[in-house]
């Protein structure tokens, strides 16, 4: 139960609260003139930091953060379960913080709590705090919001919560509010949450098929068709890759292995260069030993004698002298030019032994390397193919996601069907609950307006999502339609309290009762009394002073459950907060 709401400065009207029902009026003053409202008494807001002190988001739109509060520190004390009292405070300066004492943020296997504190703590953590010991939802809940639930028990106006009785605001998914309803009422939640699970799904789809559609964003995801070509080129590119790594070795000394053959190739050309080179010198040589011959000189007497020239033998001696000298200096010229001959000939039959055996070595090494490669190749290789196995990768989970994209729309379906047949069995199955909830309902509905009105909570599994609906036989006017709301907020807080599922508190901001008839604000105000005195709970009601005033000519006392502070519509101080902002 929530017991008191204050503030760090003199001028907040503190509030109090008790067991039971408690009303917070805001009057007129006296000297109130046309133009006076009290819309600005402060009514909503004090919701608005009740919900703001229970984990409320508040961003710049929020009341806290505004300029002339947020450097105010606002506190509630309330009773928490297994507890007794515990402080909260939270500043509209720093709201992602929230102070709690006792410390309750740890609990052991027995339940029991370790009373340290204060302790600050973050507000998600304290969000999960209060679904943890208000609403006992202690496991994996992707679908129960304790925010949700409490936005069910205090509805706010800024939110528009009082638009529809099954929805806490005007654009909230219909299988988001019902999953947290079907918490509260004891039904199978989590099989209601797949109502919402489906809708993520059935949104995702559609703006992937938009995505598609795009020229640009649709390369993102592709279509089937295309993709399956480019995946067997990927996969074909994969397999060539994974083939060469498996046959590659991995030579030693790759670098050395590969000079040493450089070098071989270098050597074996310069031996075919001076092949060349004395190859040529051997054929000239040759044709100098050719030319190297003795000079025939026979002929040279005869012709002496036909000139009628006797050679005496002085001359004859001289000239056989220099025909020896001249045989002699050929007989040496020619054994040179064998000498260099055999030289050139042994040279050239050495070279090409050598590049016999250079040969045979420049293959083995040739042979090795083009078995093989050194490990930075192999390395290369390896980076190659892993970048080819990562995209070939994408192309596949791109190929997945178009397939289950085209598949996407009739497997929606088919579990959409499943889902609602299975909620419509789990209804059949838990008839206990749902008769309790119907049964509660139509018993407020007709404390307000009478035995022989229809009333009655319809609850069906619907194809997306699960249905609750709330009826009272009307005329569609708009206060009955809020009577309506207050009976479905009245039943689903309290058989949430009964079995376990939330708080002892229901709170009711003013614009539930405007427009109101006044047997039925009368009827109405003594039955939340009735039901919270009944069910040990608390029930929160801020009214107009006029509002009151009808239900008090119909013979409602309200004396018993007034509660401070008295609001009025006074400019200086006569609002929740002391001035006017």
């Amino acid at each position: 139960m929530l017991r008191r709401l204050g503030a760090d400065y003199p001028g907040f009207k503190t509030a109090t609260f008790t067991p039971g029902m408690n009303l917070v009026v805001a009057h007129t003053t006296a000297v109130s003139s046309d133009t006076d409202s009290r819309n600005s008494a402060g009514k909503s807001s004090l919701v608005e930091l009740i919900h703001f002190l229970l984990g409320a988001r508040a961003d710049k739109r929020s009341l806290v953060t505004k300029k002339a509060l947020r450097s105010f520190v606002f506190n509630l004390q309330m009773t928490w379960p297994g507890v007794g009292d515990l402080q909260v405070w939270r500043s509209g300066g720093r709201p992602g913080m929230v102070r709690i004492a006792p410390d309750i943020t740890a609990s052991g296997e027995s339940g029991m709590f370790e009373l340290d504190g204060p302790v600050e703590v973050s507000a998600e953590r304290w969000t999960r705090l209060i679904e943890r010991d208000l609403f006992n939802v202690r496991e994996e809940h992707p679908g129960a919001s304790g925010r949700t639930m409490l936005s069910f028990l205090a509805r706010r106006v800024t939110a528009h919560g009082f638009n529809e009785a099954t929805r806490t605001f005007s654009r909230q998914a219909e299988a988001d509010a019902t999953t947290n309803l079907a918490y509260m009422l004891g039904l199978d939640w989590q099989l209601a949450d797949g109502y919402r699970q489906l809708a993520a799904r059935k949104a995702t789809r559609t703006q992937l098929r938009k995505a598609i559609n795009d020229p640009v964003w649709g390369r993102i995801v592709g279509s089937p068709a295309d993709l399956r070509g480019q995946i067997t080129l990927a996969q074909a590119q994969v397999g060539r890759l994974q083939a060469q790594i498996a046959e590659f070795q991995v030579v030693p000394e790759y670098e050395r292995v590969k000079e040493e053959a450089d070098g071989i190739a270098r050597r074996i050309k310069q031996l075919a260069q001076d092949d060349v080179i004395d190859q040529s010198n051997l054929e000239e040589l040759s044709q100098a030993v050719t030319e190297a011959a003795d000079v025939d000189v026979d002929y040279l007497e005869p012709v002496y004698q036909e000139l009628g020239v006797v050679l005496n033998d002085q001359v004859r001696r001289r000239f056989e002298e220099v025909q020896t000298f001249h045989q002699s200096v050929v007989r040496n010229r020619r054994r040179f030019l064998e000498a260099e001959i055999a030289e050139l000939t042994a040279r050239l039959e050495t070279r090409r032994t050598e590049r016999a055996r250079l040969g045979e070595e420049q293959s083995r090494l040739l042979r090795a390397l083009n078995d093989g490669g050194a490990l930075e190749a192999l390395t290369a290789l390896q980076q190659a193919l892993a970048r080819e196995q990562a995209a070939l990768e994408a192309l596949q989970h791109r190929y997945e996601a178009a397939q289950t994209l085209e598949a996407s729309a009739r497997q929606i379906t088919a579990q959409r069907l499943q889902l609602q047949q299975a909620v419509t069995t789990d209804l059949d199955e838990r008839a206990e609950q749902t008769s309790e909830a119907t049964l509660l309902f139509s018993q407020y509905a007709q404390r307000l307006y009478g035995e022989g009105r229809e009333a009655y909570l319809a609850i069906e599994a619907g194809p997306s999502s699960l249905q609750i609906r709330p009826h009272i036989h009307s005329d569609d006017s708009r206060g009955i339609g809020n009577m309506v709301i207050f009976c479905f907020d009245l039943t689903i807080a309290v058989l949430a309290h009964r079995h376990g599922r939330g708080p002892d508190f229901l709170i009711h901001d003013s614009h539930l009762f405007d427009g109101v008839d006044d047997r039925q604000l009368a009827a109405a105000l003594t039955l939340a009394a009735d039901v919270t005195r009944d069910e040990g709970m608390q029930y929160i009601a801020t009214l107009n002073s006029d509002d009151l005033d009808k239900a008090v000519r119909r013979d409602f006392d309200p004396t018993p459950y007034l509660r401070e502070p008295r609001l009025t519509d006074g400019l200086d101080n006569g609002g929740l907060f002391g001035f006017r902002f």
